[in-house]
């Protein structure tokens, strides 16, 4: 079954390609692919607001589609109350389409541990050899991510295959501690910012800029702020004083476009 929907502010080429997320491709007829959460999801764009998503029932669009594209979000308002500042105005007008995605706790974590010092070419091709290395097969050829419980059971050697450096042991440490309970999604979501970034900053290599990450593309941390080397140029150019006012409670919505826009111009 496909199904017809009508989505404001998205755009499947900028939001799956803007270095939040590691495992979307794009087909020749526009038709983007991922596995997520273990099945296989697909949408294309059909015209500037309306898109098709194959084999997906309603059901299935309110249980996945809706949280994971952030659709409880009014985001043309954010978007208009973001463009009251001139520079959030050109990244927004220029990049309207990226909507922040609400990801997996556990794949979120550990794809932004892999992407720590990396670039997302060898982010990928590490993330895919962890899939079809330890994920379960699905259809098309692809793989799951595989859970904290089975990479907590990994030893370093095991992991040698995934070419992924000194990040191996980070990665084995945040299963173990996923797995066990000792760090959890659940409560990242509902702990405030900073006591949620504690928790994450527990885990071996994982530091502010990779909890960030985290907290704002898997747990709804609308708030939360990565800094990279591309944000900070932009901040110092533009907002030596912090983000402005219209951007409050926001800053990661902003961030993205800004993150974006910084990297496109420069």
């Amino acid at each position: 079954m496909d199904i017809l929907r009508t989505i404001p502010c998205f755009s499947p080429d900028l939001t799956f390609d803007c270095g939040q997320a590691f495992r979307w491709t794009r087909s020749e007829d526009g038709t983007w692919t991922a596995p997520v959460s273990g099945a296989i999801r697909k949408v294309r764009q059909v015209d500037e607001n309306r898109f098709v998503f194959p084999g997906c029932s309603d059901e299935d669009f309110q249980k996945f589609w809706v949280p994971y594209l952030n659709l409880q979000l009014d985001y043309p308002s954010i978007c208009e109350s973001l463009c009251n500042d001139p520079t959030l105005c050109k990244a927004v007008r220029k990049y309207y389409g990226i909507r922040v995605l609400t990801q997996p706790f556990w794949e979120t974590l550990a794809t932004f541990i892999i992407s720590s010092n990396n670039n997302i070419p060898r982010i990928r091709g590490i993330v895919d050899r962890l899939c079809q290395t330890l994920g379960e097969p699905l259809a098309e050829g692809l793989f799951s991510f595989p859970s904290p419980e089975r990479l907590a059971g990994c030893s370093a050697e095991d992991l040698v295959p995934l070419r992924a450096g000194y990040r191996v042991g980070y990665l084995l440490d945040a299963a173990e501690k996923v797995a066990s309970g000792k760090v959890s999604g659940k409560r990242c979501k509902e702990l405030p910012l900073q006591e949620a970034e504690a928790e994450l900053r527990s885990i071996r290599g994982v530091g502010k800029k990779v909890a960030q990450c985290v907290l704002l593309y898997s747990c709804g941390h609308m708030n939360a702020f990565p800094v990279d080397t591309w944000v900070t140029k932009v901040m110092a150019e533009h907002y030596p004083n912090g983000l402005p006012e219209c951007a409050k409670g926001v800053e990661g919505i902003a961030q993205q476009y800004l993150f974006h826009w910084i990297r496109m111009i420069t």
